[in-house]
């Protein structure tokens, strides 16, 4: 099971940088980092407060996609 995330893409779209994210979000710029490579799958209130500093719906950042076994 995976957690694909287009943060990254986001993020720079807002032309800001991680340290800020983390900041509008109330989380480390390391949480950020995390999340960005996939290390870290967020709450869903993380997930839908990073949707709307985007001012986005959270499934355009985040696609959840089932392991093909």
């Amino acid at each position: 099971m995976a957690l694909l995330n287009r943060l990254k893409e986001y993020r720079a779209r807002l032309g800001i940088n991680q340290t800020e994210l983390g900041k509008l979000a109330g989380v480390s710029r390391q949480t950020i980092s995390l999340i960005e490579r996939g290390d870290y799958s967020p709450s869903v209130t993380l997930a839908l407060k990073l949707a709307k500093i985007c001012g986005v719906q959270v499934e355009d950042i985040f696609e959840y996609e089932e392991d093909a076994s």
